[in-house]
């Protein structure tokens, strides 16, 4: 079956970006000058996918209206002959469908994903993290997807590999080897100790999924941090149905913390050839200033 709809969930208060994040929500923060959501958004797109379904808390409205038409700035940019900027706007507000449910409290991912069990169906889905960018020629999901077509249809983990002394900063995924990018899963470990990870397999924010594992997150109980762990209900799916991990190609930013974020800015910036000139020359500047030498 065609995958059609991806959950993103967005209901994070984003407090590492205090106070900027006090009025305005985390994932409209800008890398240069486009929201950061807005790659996400357009992985998805870009991979065929034909609903985004967000789930929100308060004060999101604002990742809401970005994807919708603004007919007054419209008007205002063509009766200025912007029609440049016009056409961007534009595109922007009819890219995807976009709909959302509010997670009215916070009780982890799996909680996430569950809230969204009626707008998504009997039908697989895709999960982007919101605040997780990978850049690829190929959209990381795409690449999910195409597994998961290849294995009757089965949930297929992203993964990257991440040094052993990093395990403990994310979910690591063991398994039976399958060939050098793909492993069938057995189940994973929330944050190991390195030396507990039985691999270096992270998940970083990209899941391909089948509708079950939504009756096991209707039944699992709270796990780590008293929340409800979308970890925890792939390992019950393990022993269910066939769940791969797939080590993705791309680079991936973890834009949901001020190193991943900056990193991003300047790597984006590093990208376009406008503005790289005035960025290298300022960076040069600033070392000199400040007495730092590479």
């Amino acid at each position: 079956m065609k995958i059609r709809k991806a959950i993103i969930p967005i209901a994070g208060k984003g407090t590492r970006f205090l106070p900027a994040t006090k009025e305005i929500a985390k994932e409209i923060l800008p890398i240069i000058n486009v929201p950061m959501i807005h790659y996400v958004v357009q992985e998805a797109v870009d991979a065929g996918i034909e609903q985004i379904i967000f789930v929100t808390s308060s004060g999101k409205a604002a990742v809401e209206n970005y994807f919708d038409r603004n007919l007054e700035l419209e008007t205002f940019l063509e009766k200025n002959n912007k029609l440049k900027e016009l056409e961007t706007i534009r595109k922007i507000g009819t890219m995807v469908s976009v709909t959302s449910v509010r997670q009215k409290e916070q009780l982890g991912l799996g909680h996430a994903v569950l809230m969204a069990k009626d707008m998504i169906g009997d039908e697989p889905f895709a999960v982007l993290l919101g605040d997780d960018l990978v850049v690829n020629k190929v959209p990381a999901i795409r690449q999910l997807m195409d597994v998961s077509l290849k294995n009757d249809g089965s949930s297929v983990i992203g993964v990257m590999e991440v040094p052993k002394k990093d395990t403990s900063k994310y979910g690591i995924v063991k398994g039976a080897i399958v060939n050098e990018k793909t492993l069938k899963m057995n189940g994973m470990v929330e944050k190991p100790k390195p030396e507990e990870a039985p691999t270096n397999l992270a998940t970083p924010g990209r899941y391909v999924l089948t509708p079950e594992i939504f009756e096991i997150l209707e039944k699992i109980p709270r796990g780590a941090s008293n929340e409800y762990q979308l970890t925890d209900a792939i390992n019950v799916l393990c022993t269910r149905k066939d769940v791969f991990a797939y080590k993705f190609d791309g680079e991936r930013f973890d834009t949901g913390s001020i190193a991943g974020y900056l990193d991003a800015t300047v790597d984006f910036a590093l990208k376009d050839a406008a503005i790289r000139d005035g960025l290298v020359a300022s960076i040069k500047t600033r070392l000199t200033k400040y007495g730092i030498t590479l």
